[in-house]
């Protein structure tokens, strides 16, 4: 009984990994947050500069590719959104722009606080803030460490979690995955 137990699991598992939640997005008050697209590496070097993407990590080929596939995925099932909201990191700036899902607004609250985290209470509670009093449907690109910070889960490069407002806080109600 038990090993059969198993090889369920282990056969459904992959599929659970993978998910693509596309009819999540039709929950009432639902709305996207992305990490950026892959960038290779971890961080960003010491002097890093808002604006000058010589300083930054940045987006891949493979990467620019990817954030092109994953906006097309949503036009393909004809998911809009009035406005995508990003972090001034350059690597999220292109995702956002690459993606072509709206008007692209940066938005510091997105920012990464990797290398800082004094900042993550106060920037989580402007990003809950700024989502709150929104009446439209953004989609957000952001970093992970933001996303675990709003949603408590962690998230893949160029994976998009399905969320809506509950409480204080952001409910997860589904992930979407589009190989890189």
């Amino acid at each position: 009984m038990i090993r059969r137990i198993l090889l369920i699991l282990g056969l459904l598992w992959p599929g659970m990994l993978f998910a693509n939640d596309w009819e999540a997005l039709d929950t009432p008050g639902a709305f996207a947050i992305m990490r950026h697209a892959l960038a290779p590496g971890t961080g960003d070097p010491a002097n890093l500069t808002v604006g000058d993407c010589s300083t930054q990590r940045n987006l891949s080929q493979q990467g620019r590719d990817q954030a092109t596939r994953i906006g097309q995925a949503f036009r393909d099932r004809g998911h809009a959104f009035d406005i995508v909201l990003t972090s001034q990191w350059c690597r999220c700036r292109d995702t956002a722009e690459l993606l072509a899902l709206g008007p692209v607004e940066e938005v510091p609250a997105f920012n990464s606080f990797f290398q800082d985290f004094s900042t993550r209470e106060t920037q989580t509670t402007e990003a809950l803030k700024l989502l709150a009093d929104r009446s439209d449907r953004p989609f957000i690109v952001t970093h992970q460490v933001n996303i675990r910070a709003l949603t408590g889960q962690s998230t893949r490069s160029g994976e998009v979690l399905v969320v809506r407002h509950s409480g204080d806080g952001l409910e997860v109600l589904g992930s979407i995955l589009i190989d890189p």
